[in-house]
């Protein structure tokens, strides 16, 4: 097993540069190449990297001798294909970003690789991994009495541009409810211990980008919605996303609620985004509130400042790299997150855009099944 691991780094724009940064943070692991086709995004990431070394395509980056796993962190709807090369060229573990494909006729062709994969690959769920959700996580079944209902909230900022505006369509993106929400749905299957049944949801675009225009084309992302999920188990769970809402002071609002109380996290958004006259950014919480005795206990839950500022997603990223490596390096049987636990979130997700174009329950099944072959938004 390695002791110093060495990443091959395939996408270098705001995302693949906060990992790269989080990366540099831990002990006895480098960047030893990077495909970045965008010259100003790989400039920008042999900052963070300066060892590394830039090639131009990922067949070349899987020619570097000192490579232990690979990070894939490319437009969403490249995920699919980067896997299939490694598996025909250099079968090393790798990270892939979420979500993990884009279009539901590719279910057949992730379920081939995961079949057929012989290294471990982990699916980059980040919001596990933020302080005060993982306490969240760890609480819930205790503070409960077992999840009858879960709520997520997330209110927050717009869609950020990214490197030749891919985000701003379904077609490259799998739609908001994919591209997003994918974390939630995949915390909400980790909350209630089930699987989802059916889909109900509602939802549109409303307000940001309408006045947008790319090559002629206005953006036809989705900026707003509820879902609900009914889960084999009878549990069910709502999220509720609004992309304009910035104004918030909390950006993730979770709850979940059972037969002996209720708890809560509170997630701030990005520091960066906070107003200077507002003073310091809030601190993460979490609340928990028995039904008896009655009474909310309220915690804040902290992140070490240089994690903190190393990204945007609340610390996540620096731990979810750290399990990783942990695996990379043979200290972890499994990945914490599967291609079966990123698949399904997708499934989820293409369920609620279905069910908000087509006003109508979604069954998880017209999706997951394998002669899915609609075409979502």
């Amino acid at each position: 097993m390695p002791q110093q691991v060495n990443y091959g780094v395939i996408g270098c724009g705001m995302m693949g540069q906060e990992h790269l940064r989080n990366i540099a943070l831990l002990p006895d692991t480098r960047v030893s190449a990077i495909f970045e086709p965008d010259t100003d995004m790989a400039a920008q990431a042999l900052a963070y990297a300066p060892e590394a070394t830039l090639v131009d395509s990922v067949d070349a980056l899987l020619e570097i001798a000192d490579l232990d796993c690979i990070l894939i962190v490319s437009p969403n709807f490249r995920h699919v294909e980067q896997l299939e090369a490694l598996a025909q060229k250099r079968a090393l573990p790798v990270l892939v970003e979420k979500p993990l494909f884009t279009d539901p006729q590719d279910v057949e062709r992730v379920e081939a690789f995961r079949l057929n994969y012989p290294a471990p690959v982990w699916v980059a769920m980040e919001y596990r991994y933020m302080p005060p959700i993982a306490t969240f996580l760890s609480e819930a079944a205790e503070a409960t009495g077992g999840v009858k209902m879960l709520t997520i909230r997330e209110h927050r900022f717009p869609f950020l541009p990214k490197v030749g505006d891919w985000n701003r369509f379904n077609r490259n993106t799998g739609g908001t409810f994919v591209e997003k929400c994918c974390h939630f749905f995949d915390l909400m299957r980790l909350v209630i211990q089930s699987e989802p049944v059916r889909i109900m949801a509602s939802g549109g675009q409303d307000v940001n980008h309408l006045e947008e225009s790319y090559n002629g084309e206005t953006p036809d992302i989705f900026d707003n919605g509820y879902v609900i999920v009914d889960f084999a188990s009878g549990a069910r769970s709502v999220l509720e996303l609004c992309m304009f809402a910035e104004g918030a002071r909390y950006q993730e609002e979770i709850s979940a609620v059972g037969p002996r109380g209720k708890i809560e996290a509170l997630v701030p958004g990005p520091g960066r985004f906070w107003p200077d006259h507002l003073g310091a950014p809030p601190v993460p919480q979490v609340i928990v509130s028995p039904r008896n005795p009655k009474g909310p206990r309220a915690r804040d839950i902290p992140v070490d400042p240089t994690i903190l500022v190393a990204g945007d997603h609340n610390g996540s990223t620096f731990y979810q790299h750290q399990g990783f490596v942990e695996l990379v390096r043979g200290k972890r049987e499994a990945a914490d997150v599967s291609l079966d636990d990123g698949m399904i979130s997708v499934i989820m997700g293409m369920a609620a855009q279905l069910s908000m174009k087509e006003h109508r329950a979604v069954e998880i099944a017209e999706i997951a099944g394998r002669n899915a072959k609609r075409t979502l938004p």
